[in-house]
């Protein structure tokens, strides 16, 4: 019974170890919507200042006002190529929070299958023990009643 307890024992364990897991998968991938989201927004704003700043062909440029655009759109790509890291980052984050779940859930579920057939083994020799201890009764009031009757039978004699 104590082996079993252990085991008992060792399934909250490793059920607080996954649903921890969960948890930082859920926190993980919400950080990546955020980055991907942050990602849109940057990608959407560098298309529209292009298209805006484009858009104008018959316009005259000052070539500082060109330089300060060029200069700008420079590091607005800049900006989005390092979110773009972030991003793909943060997608592997998740990934291996889901692996690190999947991992506990494993170890969770196998956890229980050993204590469940330790369960059904230990009810097996409960019922083994039971048999032989009914068998043992049932011999002894069979030789109790088989000497008795031998007894009547000489007795008459």
């Amino acid at each position: 019974m104590a082996s079993l307890h252990a085991f008992e024992v060792a399934i909250d364990l490793a059920q607080q170890q996954r649903d921890g897991a969960r948890a930082l998968v859920l926190q993980v991938r919400h950080q990546c919507r955020l980055a991907q989201d942050q990602l849109a927004q940057l990608t959407g704003y560098a298309q529209e200042t292009r298209q805006r700043w484009g858009a104008r062909p018959d316009a005259v440029l000052l070539p500082e006002v060109l330089r300060h655009q060029t200069q700008f759109l420079q590091r607005l790509e800049q900006t989005v190529t390092l979110q773009r890291t972030v991003v793909q980052e943060q997608l592997a984050r998740v990934q291996r929070a889901a692996q690190a779940l999947a991992q506990a859930e494993a170890r969770v579920a196998s956890l229980r299958h050993v204590l469940q057939r330790r369960q059904r083994e230990q009810a097996q020799q409960a019922q083994r023990r039971e048999q032989k201890e009914t068998d043992e009764l049932a011999m002894q009031r069979h030789g109790r009643a088989g000497r008795g009757t031998g007894r009547q039978l000489t007795q008459g004699i």
